[in-house]
């Protein structure tokens, strides 16, 4: 049925293809869309040139801006790719206060086969931080679905590295249209397209690398902890959790390590997958072992995948990496120290660092197969921005739940939700 009263406003989406099909498919909907661009690589990755708004003002220009565009074409629905980003969370605001329907996309709480796709906020801004357990489980009561079983791997990394260096490319010398562009990151624009194209250069290198790494660990026949490492310029590290630099809870971990974990017991942190070097992480572990006498039992693994790690080690740590989902799945014991979704009494510990390296407490493995199920019914949809694959699978779904009066977490407990399709070879 066409959509004449839903006008959308794209802000900035993944690197690559995956917006501008999602505009094609709106548009086919009978919806009006439109998208706001700020850089010459949001620009490229963009079909529609009639519906193109070109910002190239100040950013002190933004909001007022932004709100002269969405009273202009009478916009209804925002739709964005994280709600962090300066100019993301100034639209929120302004789109919140006017009244409209806020989607926001994000990486998947289920990697890798899935992606998140809320309304309103995601990661530490999700309405899932104030669901409850119990909460979720009277929702699912009206559904009848096996829950699908955990992936191992990150997914469609390669695509995502490729499409990361060439949005830079573009932005870094075809970006004369847009000379008030400043980006979210630390980094210049020309520093962060040199580290994509680095890594992607680099991945047969890195490969051996952690191959060698993980054959010590598992030849090594001691007991191990996991540290999951994230991102230090993610939003997730960045805008919800305490710390100011991934070296700091470093450091904090090790020091939980060397007062607590039995000694015969190794530490071993785990890279995230797009960890490009900018941070010093393999030299910040070096220093923070030296200073807490643990040289020796401390490893370091660079991405990769995690279930290989995750079937031989006593527990993890981490800040609010999304691959604690995984470490709950398994039953192991969790410590997290950001605010996350997956952030639940029931499964995750609370002890002090050096109490959980000594004697971890045990999650409610029952109570997390009901949360997992509960996000396989509402926020995680099948599919990846990257692939070509993954967004076949996820443009199936991804715009009847847009154009849906309810968002997937109402719909659920309303007994409105649509069947999920489920993946290949997943039962």
């Amino acid at each position: 049925m066409p959509q004449p009263d839903r006008r959308f406003l794209l802000l900035q989406g993944p690197h690559g293809p995956f917006f501008s099909q999602l505009g094609a498919m709106l548009t086919a909907a009978g919806c009006g869309v439109w998208r706001v661009g700020f850089n010459r690589g949001d620009e490229v990755f963009w079909h529609d040139r009639a519906g193109y708004i070109r910002f190239d003002a100040p950013p002190e220009a933004w909001p007022e801006a932004c709100r002269q565009i969405i009273e202009r074409h009478a916009i209804t629905d925002l739709a964005l790719y994280g709600d962090t980003r300066p100019i993301h969370a100034q639209a929120v605001a302004i789109a919140e206060a006017l009244g409209l329907t806020v989607h926001v996309f994000e990486e998947g709480y289920l990697r890798p086969y899935w992606v998140s796709y809320e309304r309103g906020g995601a990661n530490g801004h999700s309405r899932l931080m104030r669901m409850s357990v119990a909460e979720m489980r009277a929702a699912l009561a009206r559904t009848q679905s096996d829950s699908a079983p955990a992936p191992a791997s990150w997914g469609d990394m390669r695509q995502h590295v490729f499409y990361g260096a060439l949005y830079h490319f573009f932005v870094m010398l075809m970006n004369g249209r847009y000379r008030h562009f400043r980006p979210h990151r630390d980094i210049s624009v020309f520093s962060e397209f040199r580290l994509y194209l680095r890594r992607l250069f680099l991945m047969p290198l890195h490969t051996v690398e952690r191959w060698l790494a993980g054959l010590r660990i598992r030849k090594g026949g001691f007991p191990f902890h996991l540290v999951l490492l994230q991102l230090e310029h993610d939003a997730s590290f960045r805008d919800h959790s305490s710390f100011g630099s991934m070296p700091e809870f470093i450091d904090l971990c090790m020091q939980g390590f060397a007062e607590g974990a039995p000694r015969h017991h190794h530490l071993v942190f785990k890279a995230h997958p797009l960890e490009d070097g900018r941070v010093g992480i393999r030299a910040a572990i070096r220093a923070a072992a030296a200073r807490h006498g643990v040289t020796g039992r401390v490893h370091f693994i660079r991405g990769g995948k995690l279930a290989a790690l995750l079937a031989e080690a006593r527990g993890a740590v981490t800040v609010n990496s999304t691959a604690a989902q995984q470490v709950l799945w398994r039953g192991l014991p969790l410590r997290a120290f950001g605010r996350a979704v997956f952030d639940k009494p029931e499964f995750v510990s609370t002890q002090p660092l050096p109490e959980f390296f000594a004697r971890p407490d045990r999650p409610d493995s029952r109570a997390y197969r009901d949360y997992r199920q509960f996000l396989l019914e509402t926020s995680q949809i099948p599919g990846g921005y990257y692939s070509a694959r993954g967004r076949r699978q996820l443009m199936r779904q991804i715009v009847d739940l847009m154009l849906a009066a309810e968002d997937p977490y109402d719909a659920l407990t309303s007994g409105k939700a649509a069947p999920r399709q489920q993946l290949p070879g997943m039962k």
